[in-house]
């Protein structure tokens, strides 16, 4: 092999070498902060859910439109439509605004994100993630695409009520005063205070 071409595999393991101990730093970092770890539970509703959603996905394939109801397919597609939209616009109001440390998930945020989507409602992912499989619902129209989704949608609101209890542990004041002025998913109430507080 030519010099060079050592040279250049050489800077490219000293540059492995460097992220593998940033790596190996900033989990030392973290380890005073207390990790989430997932319970057995957990691990079996996420995996029970996990294999709904993609029944019901294969549902839509399967079934598309069997009741022949073109309005609910229409319904279904324009649900579908603003699911996407409201669970993107969340992700974007998270990652400005949470407050994530360099090399953090944007999950971890480090303040309330009380703004974008956030100010009309406080779950607006999960809110997006209970449109798409009602949407999936719609779009089917089978009924046992509603057998498997109404599991997903009660595991979601218990989910949600849970992110609620730790958000309070671990933002105090501020997030209560959040839930006082922003419904959990109620969108229409949501934008009705948004509408009050900004007049």
């Amino acid at each position: 092999m030519k010099p060079s071409r050592m040279k250049g595999l050489a800077d490219l393991g000293n540059v492995a070498e460097m992220r593998v101990r940033r790596t190996v730093e900033m989990k030392e970092e973290k380890t005073d902060k207390p990790q989430w770890k997932p319970t057995w539970k957990d691990l079996v509703f996420s995996s029970v859910g996990g294999i709904l959603f993609i029944g019901q996905i294969g549902l839509c394939f399967l079934f598309y439109n069997w009741a022949g109801l073109n309005v609910l397919l229409y319904l279904g597609w324009i649900t579908l439509a603003v699911a996407i939209v409201l669970g993107w616009r969340a992700r974007v109001s998270f990652e400005e605004k949470g407050g994530a440390q360099e090399g953090e998930s944007w999950l971890r945020t480090s303040v309330v994100v009380d703004s974008g989507v956030y100010a009309v409602v406080r779950h607006p992912m999960y809110l997006s993630f209970i449109l798409l499989i009602l949407a999936l619902m719609l779009i089917s129209q089978h009924w046992l695409s509603v057998i498997f989704g109404l599991p997903i949608v009660v595991f979601l609101y218990l989910a949600m009520r849970v992110e609620e209890q730790s958000n309070i542990k671990k933002f105090g004041d501020d997030y209560m005063r959040y839930m006082n002025r922003v419904p959990r998913m109620n969108f229409l109430v949501g934008g009705i205070r948004l509408l009050r507080r900004k007049a």
